[in-house]
């Protein structure tokens, strides 16, 4: 028997014309230009473990983490390079050059989003929090079974705003107002020292209070898909090539990280890794390059809907 679909929760997002970008952060939020987007439904929370594994009961989907590597495709690499995994966080026994990511990433064996650590972790007891280990092609996989899509990236900010355009932060401008966390972040040393009720890993979801969309986890948790390449500043409808604010395939092998082929796509959001000290991305205008092919233990995502 096919498995049930999830209950469709979604909030309507009203649409609207606003301030997308910053200024004052990292310069691929640049620069700061207006845009209209026209109203759209919005999953009310990331896809969870729970939703993911109906999907995957339903249709018997293997995502690209549990695949491996194409040996004609990498003949360099050893079996054992070439086995399923992905990349997991470990926090550092102590303080790390926080320039070097390599020294908190490691690659797993194993790891996907049936084990989030590698083997013998499991799901059982994250049913609620969002699905990781997921790249590019198994959440757009997903959004087609579901009868949705991925947002795009002014979609995404948009919804994340709240309706507060032009704050720093989705509700306001100080990070922590009377020091009381907004979103599921990293909140002590990183990433080495972390205080929060979750230490470094995922919530979840609905941990934290909705926006005024009624939407949850916008903001942190896990870093979250859309359907845009990434480019290393805002395109604006006067430059091309730019297609109604649609991004065209011209930028795909453009949007690669130099002397690489694979495309990358925008990630939003920011998550549970985001920190003051290193990765100030808990914010609506931040944004992240993601090889598509590349799931994390941080990345996930949610669907979106025409209306």
């Amino acid at each position: 028997m096919p498995a049930e679909r999830p209950a469709d929760d979604m909030v309507r997002i009203p649409g609207g014309a606003f301030l997308m970008g910053s200024e004052d952060f990292y310069p691929d939020e640049r620069p700061v230009h207006e845009r209209d987007v026209a109203a759209f439904d919005l999953d009310r929370h990331p896809v969870t473990n729970e939703e993911f594994a109906a999907f995957v009961t339903d249709t018997g989907y293997v995502t690209i983490a549990e695949r491996g590597l194409d040996a004609a495709e990498f003949p360099n690499l050893s079996p054992a390079e070439l086995a399923p995994g992905s990349m997991v966080f470990t926090p550092t026994p102590g303080p790390v050059d926080l320039s070097d990511w390599r020294a908190w990433w490691r690659w797993q064996p194993g790891a996907s989003w049936r084990h989030p650590q590698g083997p013998g972790s499991g799901i059982d007891e994250r049913l609620r929090h969002p699905v990781v280990h997921v790249a590019f092609a198994d959440a757009e996989a997903y959004a087609a079974w579901a009868g949705k899509r991925l947002p795009t990236e002014v979609e995404h900010e948009f919804a994340a705003q709240g309706g507060a355009s032009g704050t720093r932060y989705a509700w306001g401008d100080d990070p922590f107002p009377g020091g009381i966390p907004q979103a599921h972040t990293w909140i002590g040393h990183f990433p080495y020292d972390a205080r929060g009720d979750f230490g470094g890993g995922t919530a979840p979801v609905g941990t934290y209070p909705p926006n005024a969309y009624g939407a949850v986890d916008l903001i942190g948790n896990v870093w979250e898909w859309t359907s845009d390449y990434y480019t290393p500043r805002h395109l604006r409808l006067s430059d091309r090539p730019v297609d109604a604010g649609r991004r065209t395939n011209l930028l795909a092998t453009a949007s690669a990280e130099p002397g690489f082929r694979t495309p990358r796509r925008v990630l939003k959001g920011g998550s549970q890794l985001c920190a003051m000290e290193y990765c100030v991305r808990f914010r609506p205008a931040a944004r992240s390059p993601q090889a598509e092919d590349t799931g994390m233990s941080h990345i996930g995502f949610r669907c979106a809907r025409d209306v």
